[in-house]
């Protein structure tokens, strides 16, 4: 069986397959129309984000049996075609997990002492001290929507620190010594923070938009570590006008 990476990926997996028998072929740089002249060529296909594996691809993917993604979500992959196709799909949902964990604490704590905001005022050599002066994490409450690999990776990242973590999931009894798990009502009324870890599906479309954030008790932080067509932007930006949802600066 011969499989196509059409992205760079860790070495491991092309000697695993390798090992497993099959022949891997690489093509980096083609164009998706390019790729579609060849194939159904290939039974298998290794993606990262390069190309979108939409229903005209996959309808010229005649021989194809599997599509491998190194990553966490399938979102640049028609699931509905490739499943009636019967073609097997694999992501990575745990590669990343601490990886996520600790660039969404960095960003809070970057966020809360305006790191960027004051590294770009010293080199104009600009001192803002009072300006800068930033907010402090104890006593603060952290909400966290999508509790999977990376929201448990975050919520194990906030152990060292005196908040409260609560979390919300669309599947019950995921919550862990590490968040609570709680209704929506309360996410919404208690949260300080909010951190968003959830795939890109119909449902997570546009989540975050007016509605959602107007009906949380108090102004709130957002970070967004999922996916970007998750929050409605301009919503986002209009939330950021008002107040609503904190800048760094904010108190």
């Amino acid at each position: 069986m011969k499989v196509l990476h059409l992205d760079t990926n860790h070495p491991l997996l092309w000697e695993g397959l390798e090992k497993l028998g099959f022949d891997n072929e690489a093509d980096y740089t083609s164009t998706k129309n390019e790729i579609e002249e060849i194939i159904a060529e290939y039974q298998g296909i290794i993606i990262r984000s390069r190309i979108s594996l939409d229903k005209s691809l996959l309808e010229k993917a005649v021989n194809l049996k599997f599509i491998g993604r190194v990553g966490a979500g399938l979102e640049n992959i028609d699931m509905a075609y490739a499943i009636e196709r019967n073609i097997f799909l694999a992501a990575a949902p745990e590669g990343n997990r601490n990886a996520v964990g600790e660039h969404c604490l960095g960003m809070l704590l970057s966020l809360f002492n305006n790191f960027n905001k004051a590294h770009r005022e010293i080199q104009q050599g600009i001192w803002e001290r009072e300006g800068n002066r930033g907010v402090e994490l104890e006593g603060k409450t952290v909400g966290i929507i999508g509790y999977g690999n990376t929201g448990k990776a975050f919520a194990q990242k906030l152990t060292g620190f005196d908040v409260e973590v609560i979390c919300y999931d669309i599947l019950g009894g995921v919550g862990d010594a590490n968040a609570r798990q709680v209704g929506i009502m309360e996410l919404q009324q208690r949260t300080d923070v909010l951190s968003l870890h959830v795939p890109q599906t119909p449902l997570t479309k546009n989540m975050i938009n007016t509605s959602f954030i107007e009906a949380f008790h108090k102004p709130f932080w957002l970070l967004n570590t999922a996916r970007g067509k998750c929050v409605n932007t301009d919503d986002l930006v209009a939330a950021l006008k008002s107040g609503k949802i904190l800048e760094g600066h904010s108190a």
